[in-house]
């Protein structure tokens, strides 16, 4: 080989060494830490441990958990923010001209009847709320909830955003919508709703 070359690769190799594997022991402070994390989290498992019947808990039975007949366990806020809160804002106001408000609305006022078919149905048309009138068009709600879930929103409705409006059960949602079964369209505002009011 001529000794050019040998220059060369002996430059190269000083410059540029080629990686290899070697056998490097781990760092024995590593293996110190771990290991004492090791035995620590053995021991506070250990020393921590109870041993104690499960009849020294909270004392209560499977029959604490079901739920009497009629009381609403669903969370009316949270459907609220789920499926209302796009169109008729989280402070209950809507938007105007656009969506109307639900607070102070005359159609959640008194029986819960007009509430929930407007939820059960949706509405298309003109609807007047607060003296104003909106043309839009709400969604129908009769195949996305149940009937516990509707009274839970309206209820939390009715009572929210300056409503003093009474609860709504589930028993009426039911009624409602049986009463309203074979209706396939959504209420035409002002003109079909008038008269459940």
């Amino acid at each position: 080989m001529p000794h050019r070359f040998k220059r060369k690769i002996a430059a190269q190799s000083r410059e540029m060494p080629e990686p290899y594997e070697g056998s490097r022991p781990v760092p024995m402070i590593v293996v110190l830490i771990v290991a004492s994390i090791f035995l620590w989290a053995v021991g506070y498992i250990g020393y921590t441990y109870q041993a104690q019947p499960s009849s020294y808990g909270d004392w209560r039975s499977a029959a604490d958990f079901q739920r009497e007949a009629g009381t609403a366990q669903v969370d009316g806020a949270q459907l609220y923010a789920t499926h209302c809160v796009a169109c008729h804002q989280a402070t209950g106001k809507g938007l105007p001209g656009v969506f109307p408000p639900l607070s102070g609305s005359e159609w959640l006022e008194g029986a819960p009847d007009a509430g929930i078919q407007i939820v059960l149905h949706g509405v298309m048309g003109p609807l007047t709320v607060g003296g104003t009138k909106y043309d839009g068009s709400m969604p129908t709600f009769k195949d996305k909830l149940n009937d516990e879930e509707i009274a839970a929103v309206l209820t939390h409705i009715r009572g929210s955003f300056g409503n003093s409006a009474g609860a709504v059960k589930a028993a009426e949602v039911a009624a409602a919508r049986q009463a309203s079964a074979d209706r396939s369209a959504p209420w035409n505002g002002d003109a079909d709703l008038a008269a459940l009011r």
